[in-house]
């Protein structure tokens, strides 16, 4: 086991501490205190819309991060230096507790530090490792996704409880000091890692074949790739007009979705005009990119549904009975946003459940869980998960007093689906992504993110339209049931298309060949 894992792992759950740490606590702060200047009926609507505005910040910025390490920095200084604009927001969210424009600035500051060096550090996790020793990998990248898990508990237990006693400058404040020492623990093994040096300007680029097969005319063949990729370029204009009415967030989002996804099929629809002009070797790889892509595109339903946990459901525990436990003689009452912890707890105690008893279970009875498989399951439980808290909203709609207890069901689901998808996901993107490309398709990968967070704010959006509520009203059941069933089937039809696309997909790999030395 390389040297100098010790110093990832242990950055990362600082880090994961301090962001889940202010994220599991941002929903009831902006409902319980930011956002008193609105009327009481708009305020719970705001706060998901805040939140997932910041999400989707959060899991945008990995492009840029990817971008500014794979290009000129290096993986190493660009999280270096992005984890103090990190520490930065963190103190702007303590020191301005009760400023609109502060506080959404140190958001903003969060969003670009935590955002940028997201797809870096899982990233940096691959650079330590070499054909010889690869089989360490999987074992590394499941120990890492723990100490996430790790961090992400203790901050989803004892935050709520800081903002409920303490206030929000100290239960903001802590998670930027677990920010500081995450960078400390980081910088202290800067002399043991692989550092692998950013590429130079290669004219074999992603960009470069795309724009390549896009522009190149063949007498005697239409260019219709080219009119697709113009068509996403359209859409996405069309889409920023759309700003006024849809907000920028929600116009600017949907216009990179256009572009990515028409650009992607116009480039895949005239790739082997880039032949002759590039290389065979990056042809190929643009090609491995495009493929890659589109099993991020299927696991966008996924990551919609998982995020409203701390949004969507610590709404719905708020209108729950809050269950208490005595502990040592003394009653502790659990408040909603506590319920939160199930996730990391429960990812605890799966990931080694998963690799010591089911994987290899599945293996004896002949069933190789590969990562398509696994994510394609883990998608089905995230829907799962969905009906079930579907089913409570239902009976709470009915007058029926129902416990936060009841959340341990759909929670325990959702974090199975989570271990499948997410921890898996860290593992395919690095093996599947082309040397030269690992930080952006990293950064890819967390973009599915933003785009899951995407079809959150647009159906919040909808069902502000009186047509979708009377059509809504029709079914039976209250707005936020409705919404609870519609993100189950979303993911439900999602999760069948990426499996039937699993059946087709080729596996790569792209670990380094050899072992390289650590650069000064």
């Amino acid at each position: 086991m390389p040297r100098q894992i010790p110093y990832i792992v242990g950055t990362e759950g600082c880090e994961r501490f301090s962001f889940y740490g202010m994220r599991n606590i941002l929903t009831p702060f902006l409902i319980s205190t930011l956002l008193l200047f609105m009327p009481v009926a708009d305020r719970t609507g705001e706060a998901k819309h805040v939140f997932h505005t910041f999400v989707i910040g959060v899991y945008f910025f990995p492009l840029l991060g990817g971008w500014l390490a794979d290009r000129f920095f290096g993986k190493y200084d660009t999280i270096f230096w992005l984890s103090l604009v990190y520490c930065a927001g963190h103190a702007c969210l303590a020191i301005f507790e009760d400023s609109l424009k502060g506080f959404y600035f140190g958001l903003f500051l969060i969003a670009l530090g935590s955002g940028g060096i997201k797809p870096l550090i899982s990233s940096f996790v691959g650079d330590q490792f070499d054909q010889t020793n690869k089989n360490k990998a999987k074992v590394v990248y499941d120990v890492f996704y723990w100490m996430i898990n790790f961090g992400s508990f203790f901050a989803s237990l004892l935050m709520p409880i800081f903002l409920r006693d303490y206030g929000a400058a100290v239960a903001f404040g802590i998670p930027g000091v677990l920010m500081f020492i995450a960078t400390i623990v980081f910088w202290l093994g800067r002399k043991k890692y692989i550092h692998l040096p950013p590429a130079p300007p290669d004219p074999d680029s992603f960009t470069r074949v795309a724009r390549s097969a896009l522009m190149t005319h063949k007498p005697g063949q239409a260019r219709s790739g080219l009119a697709v990729a113009m068509f996403g370029v359209a859409g996405a204009v069309a889409a920023l007009a759309m700003s006024p009415q849809w907000g920028f967030v929600i116009a600017a989002c949907t216009a990179l979705v256009l572009l990515l996804a028409f650009g992607g099929i116009g480039t895949s629809m005239q790739l082997e005009r880039a032949r002759g002009l590039h290389s065979d070797v990056a042809v190929d790889g643009v090609r491995a990119v495009l493929r890659i892509l589109i099993v991020f595109a299927l696991v966008t339903p996924f990551h919609s549904l998982f995020d409203q946990k701390a949004s969507t459901w610590i709404v719905q525990a708020n209108s729950m009975i809050a269950p208490t436990l005595t502990l040592f003689g003394k009653d502790f009452t659990f408040v909603p946003a506590q319920m939160q912890a199930l996730n990391p707890l429960l990812v605890m105690i799966l990931i080694p459940f998963n690799n010591l008893v089911l994987y290899p279970a599945l293996r004896k009875m002949g069933i190789q869980p590969s990562p398509l498989r696994r994510m394609t399951t883990g998608i089905v439980f995230s829907a799962l998960s969905w009906i079930v808290i579907g089913a409570l909203q239902v009976q709470m709609d009915g007058g029926t007093p129902t416990s936060m207890a009841w959340q341990v069901l759909p929670y325990a689901l959702l974090t199975f689906g989570e271990v499948l998808v997410s921890a898996t996901g860290l593992e395919f993107a690095y093996s599947q992504s082309p040397p030269s490309m690992k930080g952006v398709i990293m950064a890819f990968w967390f973009l599915s993110n933003t785009v899951g967070s995407l079809w959150v704010l647009i159906v919040n959006a909808s069902i502000k339209n009186d047509a979708v509520i009377s059509h809504i009203a029709t079914s039976g059941f209250s707005v936020i049931a409705f919404q609870m069933y519609f993100f189950a089937g979303f993911a439900f039809v999602a999760a069948a298309v990426f499996g039937w696309y699993a059946t087709r997909y080729k596996m790569m790999d792209n670990y380094r060949s050899d072992a390289a030395p650590a650069k000064a």
